[in-house]
């Protein structure tokens, strides 16, 4: 498995991350343990999780993803083994997170009483990646590609978050820090603040990226490549939608767009269904598995520095994990782009 710097630190961090949002939901306790342990022969390193999670976010199973894998770390005692991040929730979201403090804040006091809540739950004291899971501030994200105009000064600045995950640093709590569902602006307005006033500096954005979703590659990918902040990419496979099993209408008993497909409605439209079955058309045409090629192609980006996958089974875990193997001939690439060209981002 392939390692990869995460910013400008020296932490490796492997190509193929485990994303944890369905554990307490979708997957069991026992499920959990399956996966990580197999994730962990594989050369997988690096455990990406919330405390938001499972999702879809609810006051019942909140806290649970953290919880089955600390168990995971108390039963084997692989802590050093792993990287392990977590992340606050962002503010707002109607009345979808009310159960997690009343209605999260990104300040000093409700950071700390976020990363004690998550290391206990995770039963480690420290973690080495820290994450703003969205913005304070309004902006566009979660499927909204257009910005708008409104008025936050009420909220938290960016300067007061990014001086209170300076503080969990210095305290030794959290090794680095990092964003998701950031913006160029958010990325950049955090690097300055870092450079002028001394404070720590973010070291990644976990923000979509898949086949159906490049709009990380406008703005964000340039400051990738000149700022060493690296994208830790989330549904990298569209929910799920680009290994084909949707498509006509078919889909497993369980499966996350058919339970919960009314919160997620950008990966069920037209459009995303479309390139969805040129993509898999092209998958295999080339011999290849529809699920691996999308994966393959995220893997393969300059700016990627880790594809953050989440599976329900055993199986897709192990093929979705073997895509780190794969690597995509000229004429595949050349085909994705053309569908790109002719779809781009039907799922932003």
């Amino acid at each position: 498995m392939e390692l990869r710097t995460l910013g400008k630190t020296d932490i490796k961090v492997s190509v193929i991350g485990l994303g944890t949002m369905t554990f307490g939901e979708q997957n069991t306790q026992q499920d959990a343990q399956n996966q990580l342990d197999y994730a962990l022969t594989q050369g997988v390193n690096f455990i990406d999780a919330a405390e938001m999670y499972p999702v879809p976010p609810r006051a019942e199973t909140q806290g649970s993803t953290e919880s089955y894998i600390g168990s995971w770390l108390k039963k084997t005692g692989k802590r050093d083994q792993v990287i392990l991040a977590s992340k606050i929730a962002g503010p707002g979201r109607g009345d979808l997170l009310k159960h997690i403090r009343g209605g999260s804040k990104l300040n000093a006091e409700q950071l700390n009483q976020a990363i004690e809540s998550s290391l206990k739950r995770l039963n480690t004291d420290y973690l080495d990646l820290y994450q703003i899971h969205w913005p304070s501030r309004s902006s566009n994200y979660f499927g909204q590609l257009g910005y708008r105009y409104t008025e936050d000064n009420h909220l938290e600045t960016i300067e007061e978050t990014l001086r209170a995950l300076t503080d969990l640093v210095h305290s030794g709590k959290v090794r680095t820090i990092g964003v998701s569902n950031e913006t160029p602006w958010g990325v950049m307005t955090y690097l300055a603040l870092a450079r002028e006033l001394g404070l720590e500096r973010i070291v990644s954005v976990q923000n979509p990226y898949s086949l159906l979703n490049r709009s990380y590659e406008i703005g964000l990918a340039e400051i990738a490549h000149r700022e060493q902040i690296g994208l830790l990419a989330y549904s990298p496979l569209g929910f799920g939608v680009l290994s084909g099993k949707y498509l006509e209408g078919k889909a497993a008993e369980g499966a996350r767009l058919q339970k919960w497909g009314h919160y997620f409605t950008r990966y069920t439209a037209a459009k995303a269904q479309q390139a969805t079955k040129r993509y898999v058309e092209l998958a295999r045409q080339h011999g290849l598995d529809p699920a691996q090629m999308a994966l393959a192609y995220v893997n393969s980006r300059p700016f990627l520095t880790s594809t953050l996958i989440g599976a329900t089974t055993l199986e897709q875990l192990k093929t979705n994990i073997a895509s780190a193997d794969i690597v995509l001939s000229n004429e595949v690439l050349a085909g994705i782009e053309a569908i790109h060209n002719e779809i781009p981002n039907p799922c932003p």
